[in-house]
């Protein structure tokens, strides 16, 4: 399963950080962290709240563009180590610059400086997706929509939105996505996770997304399912992540095959790997035990990932060159 190439379109920066990562910069700027790790030294939380609370504790110690260029080369070199050649970021300006335009492009060109490095050194293609945060709020997402429009171009190509589900509506954030949009970034949102099939219509009628991030609750509503069938909304699903936060007791009543079988597009990531134990080769694995998929289904799903990606027509048609090539040379072996 790691040597099969590999396309991840729903992976969080920060979230990506590896715990020895963030207790080196811990200790490095003298700052007590150890109460977010457990006895094994991951990170320890017991619900979604619990979840946030951490992911933004461990933020706190990323304070500088080069603290970013290091994140960043240390989540690519893993991803890449894992067959994913090309992945999706999402970027928060909130943890870089507190939403200020210009700490914001310092923070970016760092980022960016890490992603041109690691496909040199990796053979890895990044681009980014700026994300607002929820639970702060419409006033803030705004901030960060602005932040987003100022900084769109070829490394920077979406916009979308995490954080807390449960806190207001989609629609309350449609002037942020309308900004997005009109300066040509392409846009997802999470949906469909804690708040149930109905915030999964409400991110496609109030914010006009192509994708959504998570999305499986939508299988809950089956005039919803074949509506995503019949318009090709792409799921980016994560199955590790909705089984450690509990959404599923195990990845056998998972719904990622029942809403393939219906015709909805999926595809696969890990979210925020290091919290759920998780990397792209024990995804793959884990689906494989559990439904039976095997190299046409893993093959299927890239290409799918591949098409909803938010890249340029040049790198698609590259990467699609990529995975073309490598397939052919496993069928020759």
């Amino acid at each position: 399963m790691r040597s099969i190439l590999k396309i991840e379109l729903h992976m969080h920066l920060e979230g990506a950080a590896p715990p020895s990562f963030i207790r080196g910069l811990a200790a490095e700027q003298n700052i007590d962290l150890s109460g977010i790790f457990d006895r094994q030294g991951g990170y320890a939380y017991r619900d979604f709240p619990e979840f946030l609370k951490v992911y933004e504790a461990a933020c706190t110690v990323l304070r500088s563009p080069r603290d970013f260029y290091r994140l960043t080369r240390a989540v690519l070199a893993e991803s890449a180590a894992h067959g994913v050649i090309y992945t999706e970021a999402f970027l928060s300006p909130d943890f870089c610059g507190q939403r200020d335009v210009a700490a914001w492009r310092e923070y970016l060109a760092a980022i960016a400086e890490a992603a041109s490095d690691a496909e040199a050194q990796d053979g890895i293609v990044m681009r980014g997706i700026v994300t607002c945060i929820r639970h702060f709020g419409p006033e803030a997402a705004k901030e960060t929509a602005i932040c987003a429009a100022e900084t769109a171009g070829p490394f920077l190509t979406g916009f979308g939105m995490g954080g807390d589900e449960t806190k207001g509506h989609q629609g309350d954030f449609a002037w942020s996505f309308d900004c997005a949009r009109e300066a040509g970034l392409r846009l997802t949102t999470h949906a469909g996770e804690w708040g149930g099939p109905q915030s999964v219509r409400e991110a496609i009628e109030d914010l006009g997304v192509e994708r959504i991030g998570h999305g499986v609750r939508a299988i809950e509503d089956p005039a919803l399912v074949r509506e995503l069938a019949d318009r090709g909304t792409v799921l980016e699903v994560c199955p590790s992540s909705n089984v450690a936060l509990g959404l599923y007791p195990d990845l056998s009543r998972h719904p990622i095959e029942p809403l393939r079988a219906a015709g909805v597009p999926v595809t696969v990531s890990t979210d925020d790997p290091p919290f759920f134990h998780t990397t792209m080769t024990a995804e793959f694995e884990q689906l494989a035990l559990a439904f039976d998929w095997d190299v046409s289904d893993f093959n299927t799903v890239a290409e799918t990932a591949l098409e909803a990606a938010f890249c340029d027509e040049q790198t698609r048609a590259r990467l699609r060159k990529t995975l073309s090539s490598d397939r052919e040379n496993k069928d020759l072996s």
